[in-house]
C-alpha cells in the first residue's frame, strides 16, 4: 500500500482517498491527487509580516513581544533572528535565537531586516 500524503493544510498524517480526491478528517480539507503530484515540485513561499518574501538565511526581527512556550520568560519586541531557515508546518520559521536557544517562529510575527 502506497504511503498517503500528509494535509497540506493541517500537516496532518490521517488523510484518506475519497475517489480521485484526498481528505483529511482534522480539518476537512480536500484536496485532487493531480495537485498534489504538481505541488511537490514547487518550493514553499513563505512571507513576512508586511509581505516579504522570506528565504533561507534571511534575517529578520520581531515584531511583538512573544510569550515562549515552557518558559516564564518572553522574547522581547526588535531581537533579531540571524540565519532563519524555512520549513513546512504551521510555524514555519526554524532559527536559534542568543539566550534563547533553537526555537520555531510563526512568519507572521517577523519582518525581514
Amino acid at each position: 500500500m502506497a504511503a498517503l500524503p500528509n494535509c497540506p493544510k493541517c500537516n496532518s498524517e490521517y488523510t484518506y482517498e475519497d475517489g480521485n480526491m484526498f481528505v483529511c478528517p482534522e480539518c476537512a480539507h480536500e484536496w485532487s491527487q493531480q495537485v498534489d503530484s504538481e505541488n511537490n515540485e514547487e518550493q514553499q513561499i513563505v512571507k513576512d509580516s508586511n509581505g516579504n518574501i522570506l528565504t533561507d538565511g534571511d534575517a529578520v526581527t520581531v515584531i511583538k513581544d512573544l510569550k515562549v512556550k515552557g518558559s516564564s520568560s518572553t522574547l522581547k519586541q526588535g531581537t533579531k533572528v540571524k540565519s532563519i531557515r524555512i520549513v513546512e508546518g504551521d510555524h514555519n520559521i526554524d532559527c536559534k535565537i542568543d539566550g534563547f536557544g533553537a526555537m520555531k517562529l510563526k512568519s507572521e510575527f517577523v519582518k525581514k531586516i
